[in-house]
């Protein structure tokens, strides 16, 4: 198991690594999905199968999801259809198809049993992710929360629209 953890922890860096030097959106969005679920793949042989779980549908899938209808909502028009049309070829695969084969083969030797559990290794159950997060740590919950409020009014005063005028618009 420790090798299935050592694997999974260089696709993750080689992921993120690629998700930070690509300077297209799409490729960063799908080298951050490979990286995500290399992620949610060291939770899980590190004892934690809830949050292995949650790591992929929270981020893998939902926050994904919101990037891709962000980046297709901020369309700007028939040259970027041109462009999209342009990114979206057969080479932009093969680097996620080879980290997420590599990431395939892992989790297919993890579940059908491959090797020894890590040494030490207790399940995480939902319980005590709940008391640690709402006990010892409920400040940096609610400062996180406050964060993403943040966040969120940010976001909705800089993305609403200016009326013809320059004024802003009426409620």
């Amino acid at each position: 198991m420790n090798a299935v953890f050592y694997i999974a922890a260089a696709v993750a860096v080689v992921s993120t690594v690629m998700v930070i030097t690509r300077a297209n959106a799409v490729y960063s969005l799908l080298y951050l999905i490979v990286s995500l679920l290399s992620v949610a793949l060291i939770f899980y042989v590190l004892g934690a199968p809830f949050i292995a779980a949650l790591e992929v549908i929270i981020y893998a899938g939902a926050i994904m999801v919101l990037f891709v209808f962000t980046i297709m909502m901020l369309n700007l028009g028939p040259q970027t259809v041109r462009q999209e049309s342009q990114w979206l070829n057969g080479r932009m695969w093969i680097g996620p198809g080879i980290l997420v084969a590599v990431l395939m083969a892992e989790i297919l030797y993890v579940l059908w049993g491959g090797g020894p559990p890590v040494e030490g290794r207790h399940i995480v159950e939902p319980r005590e992710v709940s008391m640690a997060l709402f006990g010892p740590y409920i400040m940096i919950v609610e400062l996180s929360s406050m964060l993403l409020l943040g966040g969120l009014v940010a976001a909705y005063h800089l993305g609403r629209r200016m009326r013809g005028d320059g004024k802003e618009p009426q409620p």
